[in-house]
């Protein structure tokens, strides 16, 4: 499977709202109980702020997005990211992660993004094995901060240093709500 990576469109936010909603339904890969609603998805996609990436099938099948966001609100952590990336299940375990993840930490770098962070559910195994497969370390583990289904769940925390040492973004970096 090689995918397209762009940039979404409106004509996405359907796709995006279901893929999120079956997520958040159907697993405890994130702690969230609400998904987020059509028309955000479509100012977030209008505006460009936070970026979606898409990856789609060459026949524009639909496999999956990504997006990242500040870290904290904090003004310095303006250089710090932190990402969520959603597949459908028919694009797991094809590549399709790498390339949409890939591509995201290459906007986020150019956009003055020095670290991206991964909070990732306990629960989620697989999610933790990829981001270790595309560079992301483990830096701590969080003890049943999350609550869902009735199960206490862990957070596990993983980043990647996106720019090289001594190699500073410019001040003036725009940051992702």
């Amino acid at each position: 499977m090689a995918p397209r990576i762009r940039a979404a469109r409106d004509g996405d936010t359907e796709a995006i709202t279901h893929l999120q909603r079956h997520i958040i339904d159907t697993t405890l890969a994130t702690f969230a109980t609400e998904g987020r609603s059509l028309s955000d998805w479509q100012d977030d996609i209008l505006y460009g702020d936070p970026p979606i990436l898409v990856a789609e099938a060459e026949d524009g099948q639909f496999l999956g997005y990504a997006t990242y966001s500040g870290f904290r609100s904090s003004e310095g952590y303006r250089h710090t990211g932190e990402h969520s990336i959603y597949l459908t299940e028919a694009a797991r375990g094809q590549g399709v992660g790498h390339k949409l993840l890939s591509e995201l930490e290459n906007r986020a770098r150019a956009a003055g993004i020095h670290v991206m962070v991964a909070a990732i559910s306990s629960a989620n195994p697989a999610a933790a094995r990829f981001h270790a497969r595309c560079g992301y370390a483990e830096v701590g583990r969080m003890p049943q901060v999350g609550r869902k289904w009735d199960q206490w769940l862990d957070l596990i925390l993983m980043q990647k240093i996106l720019r090289e040492q001594g190699t500073a973004p410019p001040d003036s970096a725009q940051r992702s709500r």
